[in-house]
This record gives structure tokens, C-alpha cells and sequence, in this order.
């Protein structure tokens, strides 16, 4: 396994004091295994990205979406990147997250169960 680059360790623990205020409120809403027992974590270093939110126990990674985000081509390439590792991504817009937090936490709630099982499966089961 190779080893996490230093830099993006710094860069996400820094994120983590400077949160977003859409982030934050996701945040408070997926903390401490409050969605459905899951636990998630925040600015997690992944391969070369760095994500908001993951679960690594269901390979589910949530992005949110900025007001100025406008990189597509850029969204798609991390998107694929991620889905190789297993995961599933979710995006939400900040406008989604301020005006409609339930349902946000009902996709995300929704998507758990669905959630890509780890590849491969430990001790030899079968899906």
C-alpha cells in the first residue's frame, strides 16, 4: 500500500478547522455515527484527493459542491478515480445542503445499503 502524501495529510487537517458553513452543517448531521449508525469522517485523504466526507466502512464518499464550482471535466476524473478504489460518490450542492438538509441525509441514507461491498471480499465470501 503507498504510503499517503504528507502534504495532503497537512492540507486536510487544515480544511477541517475551515469548514464551509454547508459543510458544516452536513457535518453535524453525519457526525458520530448519527446517520444510521455509520460512521463518517471529514476531509479524508484518498489516493490523490481529498474528499469532504467518507464512510470506508460502507466506500461511500459525499462532495459538496461550492456556489463557484464549475470544474465538470475535473469532477468527472476524481468521480472515476474513487469509483475505481470502490467507492460510490455522492454530490450535493451547497444550495442543496442549506435549504434541504432532510433530504439531503434521506439520499445519503438511502445509498448506505447500496454502497459498493469491498473488493475483495473478506475471507473468501461471495456477493
Amino acid at each position: 500500500m503507498p504510503k499517503t502524501n504528507e502534504r495532503l495529510l497537512q492540507n486536510a487537517k487544515a480544511m477541517r478547522s475551515e469548514m464551509p458553513e454547508p459543510e458544516r452543517r452536513l457535518w453535524e448531521a453525519i457526525r458520530g455515527k448519527r446517520l444510521n449508525g455509520v460512521k463518517f469522517n471529514r476531509q479524508v485523504v484518498i489516493g490523490p484527493y481529498i474528499v469532504d466526507f467518507a464512510a470506508r466502512s460502507h466506500k461511500l464518499v459525499i462532495e459538496v459542491d461550492g456556489d463557484t464550482h464549475t470544474d465538470a471535466e475535473r469532477d468527472a476524473n476524481r468521480t472515476a478515480h474513487l469509483e475505481s478504489q470502490g467507492y460510490r460518490v455522492l454530490r450535493f450542492t451547497n444550495h442543496e445542503i442549506m435549504t434541504n438538509l432532510a433530504g439531503v441525509s434521506e439520499a445519503i441514507l438511502s445509498a448506505i445499503p447500496t454502497a459498493p461491498l469491498p473488493n475483495p471480499l473478506p475471507g473468501g465470501e461471495r456477493a
